[in-house]
């Protein structure tokens, strides 16, 4: 059951788009208080479970942190971090009571989850103007799914999205692109994508193409891609300030940018320097700037990212003015404490600078909004005039969509990346901690830079990263690091080629559980709370996560651990992973256990009379056999399993035919419609 409660006169999101009538009553789960902002209390028991928020930091349990709902760019994903690039206002509470919440507002918000008050969650509003969302439920799962009904499908990418990628921010010529093809072809890693950073732009103006670099652009698309390779290409979301930029220039005559207070275009500075913003919270603004993706699917491509999006603002003349005033008035004098601490503070707040985003406003309706005010809106709208562009000019194709900053409603186009984080191991355990959360929000495809964006990774950190990656939907390498970690750079080649295979073995039951997933408005990772909830260890165990309805995992992510302990919630099938032909099933009971797992090895578990569809591996998911499959299992007794296959493109997703049962009785298996083997 919903109820949604109003406070003021919203603006409208478009996050919801399945909405309930306004509640009459009055909001029984908080004590509101309004004074010059609006604030929600809840008293929280201490055995209470607070899970969601979606992208953060900390664990799966949202417990004795702040985290606010401000879009930010920031690749320091510290401890201390309150805000990363998203905006995800949706949490469930278990314990005392069970309900989740959803807060349906456009600007800044906050989640005291009992960091001030160790019994208190203090949701405080900067907006007074917001709906406010309870949903009861049976169990914690269908309080999300009700939630997930109410926000809309979930963005489900094509089949060749759950390959092995590709990325680093250093790849320039087709050269480059080719040697990175060759390579990984040589060591025979599978591999489906190779990203284009920045640097295949004209002076990294989005929607152009560096001719010197890359002469024959299109036909690099064409060449990659009949080797099963999928270029994919970033866009920025500033546009170039530059006369004869043909992007600027339609901008400027279309009115399509944000103004400042005086109604000029305003001016920040980001990768090409100067920069305008597309007013994209207006209709017809956003498809204007949704329209320009044609320039790539033209050219033959099939995968995009959108960065930058928050809006990231690198400097303002307002802010760099006084930076320099500052600079002027000490230049010659000796600094001291204060002084040489105060111009470092100035300068290192530059970047994303609060005031920055007080300076410009959008026409939503007819009406001057201040952009603070609607913030979090910016990139969800950027990702939408995407997603609403694919839908008009490839209405019978999927597109590969990911963006990194991201507001719920966004789900419905595009996947999302955690952003920039770094080669450290506690950026594994966390991408581990986010994924549940980020699920329940609604972005199912979804995964971090394997192996850490920046800083310098190495083997070991690369390889245990594979090993969790192998289960995310989106699995990317991607890097700016000094050194380079394309799998073939590393030793033991070979143990990352039989890791990658081991993801291509698996996409079709992978691929089967999110569409699945994305279908049913249900979660393809869980914590093991959400599955075994009448089990009070699972709510206390956060390294270990539900994968689909058949598959338990149990990362390894400390730094030279060779093993680990693990905590099944039920009689369970361990799989011990070296290659594909070369692992252990183990039938193992319920129970506390330490599992050895040397480096080389990969351990995950199946739950009792469950199965798990394999296909034998590719270089790329165009050349693999997704008719003749192989099924692990751990059966006792007669068992069905629905098998979703498509033919990676379809965009008419719920049709009967891709939907194949798959039967398992007395060691015998069967299925109408493909051919299933037992291993």
């Amino acid at each position: 059951m919903i109820k949604r409660f109003r406070f003021g006169n919203p603006i409208e999101t478009d996050t919801v788009i399945n909405k309930c009538d306004i509640s009459l009553e009055t909001i029984d789960k908080f004590t509101v208080t309004n004074e010059e902002k609006l604030v929600f209390t809840y008293q929280m028991d201490p055995q209470d479970v607070v899970y969601g928020l979606g992208e953060n930091i900390n664990g799966i349990n949202k417990r004795n942190f702040t985290y606010i709902s401000r879009c930010m760019d920031g690749s320091r994903h510290t401890e201390d971090r309150n805000s990363l690039y998203a905006a995800h206002n949706f949490m469930l509470i278990k314990g005392k009571e069970t309900f989740g919440v959803f807060f349906d507002v456009a600007g800044i918000i906050s989640f005291d989850v009992g960091e001030t008050d160790i019994d208190k969650l203090i949701v405080t509003s900067d907006d007074q103007d917001l709906d406010v969302y309870i949903i009861d439920g049976t169990s914690m799962q269908d309080i999300v799914t009700q939630f997930r009904a109410m926000i809309g499908r979930s963005y489900i990418p094509p089949k060749w999205a759950f390959g092995y990628h590709q990325s680093r921010w250093f790849y320039k010529t087709e050269d480059d692109f080719r040697e990175i093809a060759k390579k990984y072809q040589e060591a025979k890693i599978p591999l489906d994508a190779i990203y284009m950073d920045i640097d295949y732009m004209d002076e990294y103006s989005s929607f152009t193409i560096n001719r010197k670099n890359l002469p024959n652009f299109e036909g690099l698309v064409s060449e990659m891609k009949e080797q099963g390779i999928h270029l994919v290409p970033i866009i920025d979301a500033g546009i170039k300030v530059k006369p004869g930029y043909n992007i600027y220039e339609e901008g400027v005559k279309g009115n399509h940018f944000c103004k400042d207070a005086n109604g000029n275009d305003f001016k920040c500075g980001v990768w090409p320097g100067y920069c305008h913003l597309v007013d994209v919270l207006n209709d017809e603004h956003r498809k204007w700037f949704g329209d320009q993706y044609k320039f790539l699917l033209d050219k033959g491509i099939d995968g995009i990212w959108n960065d930058m999006n928050e809006p990231s603002i690198f400097y303002t003349d307002e802010r760099l003015n006084e930076a320099y005033e500052m600079v002027d008035r000490l230049r010659g004098s000796e600094l001291d404490l204060q002084t040489y601490f105060g111009m470092r503070k100035k300068f290192s707040t530059l970047s994303s600078n609060p005031k920055d985003y007080q300076l410009f406003y959008h026409d939503i309706n007819g009406k001057k909004i201040r952009h603070d005010k609607v913030h979090n809106l910016y990139g969800y709208n950027l990702s939408r005039a995407a997603g609403e562009a694919f839908e008009r000019m490839s209405p019978d194709k999927r597109i590969l969509f990911f963006s990194r900053s991201s507001m719920i409603g966004m789900h419905r186009y595009s996947g999302i990346w955690t952003g920039d984080n770094h080669a450290w191991w506690s950026h594994l355990k966390l991408s581990i901690h986010q994924m549940p959360n980020i699920n329940m929000c609604g972005f199912l495809y979804t995964g971090s830079d394997i192996g850490g964006f920046g800083s310098d990774t190495n083997e070991e950190l690369m390889t245990r990263w594979v090993e969790f990656g192998i289960f995310t939907p989106l699995m990317r390498n991607h890097s700016q690091s000094r050194r380079a970690q394309e799998l073939y750079v590393f030793n033991h080649t070979e143990t990352f080629k039989n890791l990658v295979e081991l993801r291509y073995a698996l996409i079709p039951y992978l691929y089967s559980e999110f569409v699945k997933a994305a279908l049913n408005n249900d979660s393809y990772f869980k914590p093991l709370s959400f599955v075994y909830e009448d089990d009070a260890r699972t709510y206390n165990i956060e390294d270990q996560l539900m994968v689909g309805e058949s598959i338990m995992i149990a990362p390894v992510y400390e730094q030279n651990c060779r093993g680990r302990y693990v905590y099944l919630p039920e009689d369970m099938k361990m799989i011990k992973y070296r290659s594909l032909d070369d692992y252990e099933e183990v039938e193992m009971s319920k129970g506390d256990h330490y599992i050895n797992v040397v480096l080389n090895e990969l351990i995950f578990f199946i739950r009792k009379n469950h199965v798990v569809p394999m296909a034998k591996p590719a270089l790329t998911t165009k050349d693999m056999d997704f008719d003749n499959l192989y099924l692990l299992s751990y059966v006792k007794d007669p068992i069905e399993y629905v098998l979703y296959d498509d033919d990676g493109y379809t965009t008419d997703m719920e049709r009967e035919e891709h939907f194949h049962k798959i039967t398992v009785n007395n060691n015998e298996c069967h299925c109408t419609s493909k051919k299933v083997t037992l291993l």
